[in-house]
């Protein structure tokens, strides 16, 4: 598990990262794996503000019950071209919600929300559902956190749940304490005791990856809650597309080539059911109950892979089903 610090120690951590590699070097390569598996653990540093626990906002409360087309990146939110024509394919799709996997570059300051996000994603923002990246814990309390009470209608918890045409959606923080025994955990845990699959969970770091990061070991006790208890995991972070082979009944979806400085792709790596880097690429999720098919679309409108994920529905917990996630 990465070490927790306070706020300040975290600003000078993410000043350092800046620094030493959260751009990697780009690469223009598209391919699907067949080699052997390459990936290394990293550590990340991560707040301690106290997490409050509590339903989706206002304005994802009320989304599409039997069918809805939902669209996911993460680290795009530059000011770069490549984000920008990303952001129109995605407007252009009209998504029913948007899921905005993490990081606002450089560092999600008011002014990084306003002129790198919002100019990009601003359009549709009152259907989107964020989930912090470590570019922007830091200033959370500047950045991220008004921004999205504004688009929103109200606060947005550091982890919450919401329902889209007959799935569960989980959004959850790589960034803020996700020890096995801390009240993220255990709030998750609760919300996948009802049985069944049909959920989604995302968060910004992913538990494995064939990218630059590699797996990320802190955010064990996030997968292995959710494993086997949800169809789909996403996750940005690495500055590339892949679909991992199903773990335990569960297919991990690394979508963070959103436009920021692509990363290198171990294409040799055999947990990759596709794999590809170099262009902005979005993930589009058309969801009907029990179903969603997946596609992952390039920037200039290819499509570039697609499969079927089918789940198993299972009852909500009775707390959950009072809140309405």
């Amino acid at each position: 598990m990465a070490p927790f610090r306070t706020r300040s120690c975290a600003l000078v951590a993410l000043g350092l990262a800046a620094l030493a590699g959260c751009g990697g070097a780009p690469t223009t390569t598209t391919s699907t794996s067949t080699g052997t598996s390459t990936s290394t653990s990293t550590s990340t540093t991560t707040s301690t503000r106290a997490p409050v626990v509590t339903h989706a906002p206002p304005a994802l409360r009320r989304l599409p019950s039997r069918r809805a087309t939902v669209w996911a990146v993460g680290d795009g939110a530059d000011g770069g071209t490549g984000g920008r024509e990303l952001a129109t394919l995605i407007r252009s799709r009209r998504p029913s919600l948007f899921l905005y996997l993490g990081d606002v570059y450089e560092t999600g300051t008011a002014a990084e929300f306003a002129g790198h996000y919002d100019a990009l994603y601003g359009s549709f923002k009152a259907r989107t559902a964020p989930t912090p990246g470590n570019h922007d814990e830091a200033q959370h309390a500047l950045g991220y956190d008004p921004y999205w009470r504004r688009a929103l209608g109200g606060r947005v918890p550091d982890y919450y749940a919401l329902r889209v045409a007959g799935w569960q959606v989980l959004s959850l923080n790589s960034e803020v304490d996700h020890a096995a025994t801390s009240p993220q955990a255990a709030w998750l845990r609760e919300r996948v005791r009802g049985g069944g699959t049909c959920r989604i969970a995302f968060w910004h770091r992913p538990r494995f990856s064939a990218g630059l990061h590699g797996d990320q070991v802190d955010v064990s006790p996030l997968w292995d809650s959710v494993r086997g208890h949800a169809a789909l995991v996403l996750n940005g972070h690495d500055h590339t597309s892949q679909r991992l082979k199903p773990i335990g009944g569960t297919t991990e979806i690394v979508a963070g080539a959103g436009g920021h400085k692509p990363y290198p792709l171990n294409v040799g790596d055999r947990r990759l059911a596709y794999g590809s880097t170099g262009a902005p690429t979005a993930l589009e999720l058309r969801l009907t109950p029990g179903r969603a098919q997946l596609t992952f679309w390039r920037v200039d409108g290819k499509r570039l892979d697609q499969t079927v994920v089918r789940c198993r529905p299972g009852a909500a917990p009775r707390s959950a089903r009072r809140r309405g996630g």
